[in-house]
């Protein structure tokens, strides 16, 4: 089969793999109809290389059909039409029965230090092969892939995979009170969605925070009142606006949509960089006991949230020596919650919204599709932020 594979620091190539195949009694086969490129994929696409391998395959936001089931997988049949989450979790031990997929017992990644397998997502996470591909081998099927319904499209469902509910856990972790209000910093997909749901869900205002004039003007659009970043003297001054706004006080709640690439310190830039140039065997140690996040960001949301309010961090952050401000939070009272989305926690209560009335607009939320042949430069011009490009969906 065809597939996307990772070949080195901006180096993505299609080539022919092998076609999976039922392995455990818990596993499924799917023909993949559609596939997400992530923001989270361009992590891998510059800053995690050290954690990567040449040939290993990308991807972890697919739907499609079922061809092939094993012994143990019940609940699936060849046939059906099926989105696959994110993350790998076998549904039944003590995380995933309190609601923290991303923390699975059955598949967490142990000899790394680290939760729940994903698709497609370096060693770290248990280097299991992604989802921009022809085919893809599930395992945990009994419990993981979600059926949808013949009929609409698939953008109608695909953002199930990752979007959606990593977008609804930032509005649900930001805690925002009833009629109150929420900056977001960053637009892309997961920014701009979680937008869209704060809205859905009652936020009076919402503010959206970016410096990319497609992402802006989107946003704008459905009704979030947005700010250039590269309209402000300094992020004092935008702080200032967006607190003239709210009583002086600041937003009850600010999600943090950007995560690690961040405009921030140069310092931190060039040490990402330089570990991305290094051979793996040294760079990989280095990464993990010193990697430094360009933390800009994190830094605007703790100055511009309400005191008491609410942080809620979707954006990837993997530094294991970052200046945290504790200080500022504690004086502050800020509550800061984070992490991977728990996938299958929220889509029961996410299904409603994807109506023919399309309340989020995921039918349209799409800003590119393109054939899995051209996934090196759809990788590009998402990097580059060329041409419009916010989401960018892969048809095999």
């Amino acid at each position: 089969m065809k597939a996307v594979t990772w070949q080195g620091r901006r180096d993505v190539r299609v080539e022919d793999v092998p076609d999976p195949r039922i392995e455990k009694p818990t596993d499924a086969v799917i023909r993949i109809t559609s596939s997400g490129l992530c923001g989270s994929d361009l992590h891998l696409y510059e800053v995690l290389t050290p954690f990567m391998t040449p040939g290993d395959i990308l991807g972890h936001e697919p739907m499609g059909i079922v061809e092939e089931v094993g012994s143990e997988v019940t609940n699936l049949k060849p046939g059906d039409r099926v989105v696959v989450p994110f993350q790998i979790s076998c549904g039944h031990c003590f995380m995933c029965d309190s609601g923290l997929t991303t923390q699975c017992e059955t598949t967490q990644v142990t000899g790394e230090g680290m939760g729940a397998a994903l698709f497609g997502y370096t060693r770290l996470y248990g280097a299991v092969p992604g989802a921009q591909a022809e085919y893809l081998r599930v395992p945990q099927a009994q419990f993981g892939p979600m059926k949808v319904p013949e009929g609409p499209p698939d953008d109608r469902f695909v953002y199930l995979s990752d979007v959606l509910p990593t977008a609804w856990q930032a509005v649900e972790y930001a805690a925002i009170p009833p009629g109150g209000s929420v900056a977001v910093l960053g637009l892309g997909p997961i920014g701009d969605m979680s937008c869209r749901i704060a809205k859905a869900r009652g936020a009076e205002q919402v503010f959206g925070i970016d410096l990319v004039p497609e992402r802006l003007a989107r946003a704008n659009r459905r009704g979030v009142k947005t700010y250039d970043l590269r309209a402000f003297d300094d992020e004092k001054a935008l702080i200032h606006a967006i607190r003239d706004e709210t009583g002086g006080r600041g937003p009850d709640a600010v999600i943090d949509a950007v995560g690690t690439e961040a405009h921030g310190s140069a310092a931190a830039r060039l040490a990402q960089q330089a570990t991305a140039l290094m051979p793996r065997a040294v760079a990989a140690p280095l990464a993990e006991r010193f990697s430094i996040d360009r933390l800009g960001a994190l830094y605007m949301a703790i100055d511009l949230v309400r005191r008491g309010g609410t942080i809620s961090l979707s954006g990837v952050y993997g530094g294991m020596a970052d200046p945290i401000p504790l200080l500022t939070l504690f004086d502050k009272q800020t509550q800061l919650r984070m992490g991977q989305a728990n996938v299958r926690r929220w889509s029961d209560q996410i299904m409603p919204y994807l109506t023919d009335d399309d309340p989020l607009g995921v039918e349209d939320f799409a800003t590119h599709r393109v054939p899995l042949s051209e996934a090196p430069r759809a990788y590009e011009m998402f990097q580059r932020k060329e041409d419009g490009a916010i989401k960018i969906l892969m048809k095999p």
